[in-house]
């Protein structure tokens, strides 16, 4: 993850001002969970799809505008706040059938990696924990921009997802259907709204 800066591939006369100075964003950020958003999504039944989402998380960036590779992101995400609209499947969830949140109560990431895929596109790879197991899962990233809010922070957005496989992590309970098939669908998609504060 890194400074995403939205390029122009128009070739600039050479009398032409110079671009903005990116490095300006480079610095440490806090993600601000009253503005941010992560979520998951599960087929259901094999024809429709389960949304749902977590409240209590927190997070930090690293963002590197001359190199991005350096630029680097951590999530720590408590399982008992996940929410999917539904009081009986939330407890199902929280169960030994899924998150064991008594034995596992956060899912965290730490990224070891990023990159620039041109654009205002990214890729951040990094270790995903949960339920005791740690595998390696890349998300991508569109830089949304940035901007001062009227409070004086210095915020910058982006949006990202990333698709796993519950079972590499042991979340493996489902059910049959009579007509073929299963309930839940093993791929899971994560996805990601993000605004985070730069650190004073």
């Amino acid at each position: 993850m890194g400074i995403f800066s939205r390029k122009d591939t128009t070739p600039a006369p050479a009398a032409q001002a110079a671009g903005p100075d990116l490095t300006a964003l480079t610095g440490d950020y806090t993600i601000d969970p009253a503005h941010t958003t992560i979520g998951f999504v599960a087929r259901h039944a094999m024809v429709t799809n389960v949304k749902g989402g977590f409240q209590d998380f927190s997070g930090t960036l690293h963002l590197d505008g001359a190199d991005p590779s350096r630029s680097s992101a951590t999530l720590d995400i408590q399982m008992a706040s996940i929410e999917t609209g539904n009081a009986d499947r939330d407890g199902h969830l929280k169960s030994a059938d899924f998150f064991k949140i008594d034995e596992f109560p956060a899912m965290t990431f730490r990224s070891t990696r990023a990159e620039a895929l041109g654009g205002d596109d990214y890729r951040i790879t990094g270790d995903l924990s949960l339920l005791g197991v740690t595998k390696e899962i890349s998300i991508d990233l569109e830089f949304n921009g940035s901007a001062k809010d009227p409070f004086g922070n210095e915020r910058a957005g982006f949006e990202g997802k990333a698709v796993l496989l519950r079972s590499e992590w042991g979340l493996t309970w489902n059910a049959a259907l009579e007509t073929g098939g299963v309930l839940i669908s093993d791929k899971i998609k994560l996805v990601f709204d993000i605004s985070a504060i730069k650190n004073a």
